[in-house]
C-alpha cells in the first residue's frame, strides 16, 4: 500500500508505536475497500490514534475546521470545546494544560491532511474536496456522534451532515461502500462491519436523519458485542458467501 504521509510524520508514527498498545481492527465483512467513508464513535484521542498508527487503508480525517487553521484556532478550540466541554475538565486547568499540548497537537495535525470540516456555508469547501479525496480513491473517516454531553460509550446519536456527502457522491455517480465501525477502547479492539452500498442505504425512501439514526444504531450494536457475538457474526458471513458461491 503506497503511504500518503509524509516520511517526517511517518518517523513521528513509528516512534508513538512504542508507547501506544496496538488496535487489533476485526473486520465483521471484507477488509475496508479504496475510496470507501467509515462512520465510527470517537473515545476522545483513542479512536482517531487507533486509525492513524495501526488502520491498514490510506484514508484522510474529517476534522473541525479549527483543528485546521492555526495554533491559535487549535488552541481555542482545544481548551473551550474538547477539553471542557466534551472531556468536562476544568478550564482553567485545561489552558494551562494546551500551553504543552495544542503546539504538540498542532505539529500532529499538520502531518494528518485533514480535510477542514465548517458549520457554515463553506462545508460545500469540505464536500468537494471529500468527494476528490473519494475519487483518488482514498477513504475518509468521519466521527459524526453527538458528543454534547462527552464521548459517552452508547451514543446518542450521529449528526446527519455526512449525509450530504453521500448525497453528492450519488449525485455525481459514485456508489461507494460504507462502513460503520466502533472501537472498544478496554480491549484495543476495532469493530468494522460488513459494507453498506450508498445506493442501498438510501433505497428505503428514509430520509437523512433516519438513515442517520440507523447507522448509529448499528455503531451501537458493535459496541455491545463481545468476542462470542463477533465470532457468530463472523459465522454468519461466510456461510452468506457459501451459499451465494454455491
Amino acid at each position: 500500500m503506497k503511504p500518503r504521509r509524509k516520511a517526517w510524520f511517518r518517523f513521528l508514527k513509528k516512534i508513538m508505536r512504542i508507547f501506544i498498545r496496538k488496535t487489533d481492527f476485526v473486520y465483521l465483512g471484507e477488509p475496508i475497500r479504496d475510496g470507501s467513508i467509515i462512520l465510527s464513535n470517537h473515545v476522545g484521542t483513542a479512536a482517531p490514534l487507533a486509525w492513524e498508527l495501526y488502520g491498514n487503508v490510506n484514508f484522510r480525517f474529517w476534522g473541525a475546521h479549527e483543528m485546521n487553521s492555526g495554533l491559535r484556532s487549535l488552541y481555542r478550540y482545544q481548551t473551550r470545546v474538547f477539553y471542557h466541554e466534551k472531556k468536562h475538565w476544568n478550564l482553567y486547568l485545561a489552558r494551562l494544560f494546551c500551553l504543552i499540548a495544542s503546539p504538540l497537537t498542532f505539529l500532529f495535525y499538520k502531518g494528518l491532511d485533514l480535510i477542514s470540516v465548517f458549520s457554515d456555508l463553506r462545508f460545500n469547501k469540505t464536500l468537494k474536496e471529500s468527494v476528490r479525496t473519494l475519487e483518488n480513491k482514498d477513504s475518509i473517516v468521519i466521527f459524526p456522534e453527538d458528543s454534547a454531553k462527552g464521548y459517552l460509550d452508547v451514543l446518542e446519536g450521529f449528526h446527519a451532515g455526512f449525509t450530504l456527502l453521500t448525497e453528492r457522491c450519488l449525485k455525481k455517480g459514485m456508489d461507494v461502500p460504507i462502513y460503520v465501525a466502533y472501537y472498544q477502547k478496554e480491549s484495543k479492539t476495532y469493530l468494522v462491519d460488513k459494507p453498506v452500498m450508498l445506493s442501498e442505504l438510501f433505497a428505503h425512501g428514509g430520509d437523512r436523519f433516519a438513515i442517520a439514526k440507523e447507522l448509529c444504531e448499528r455503531c451501537n450494536a458493535l459496541g455491545k458485542m463481545d468476542a462470542s457475538a463477533v465470532e457468530e457474526e463472523k459465522a454468519k458471513e461466510e456461510t452468506v458467501k457459501k451459499i451465494y458461491v454455491a
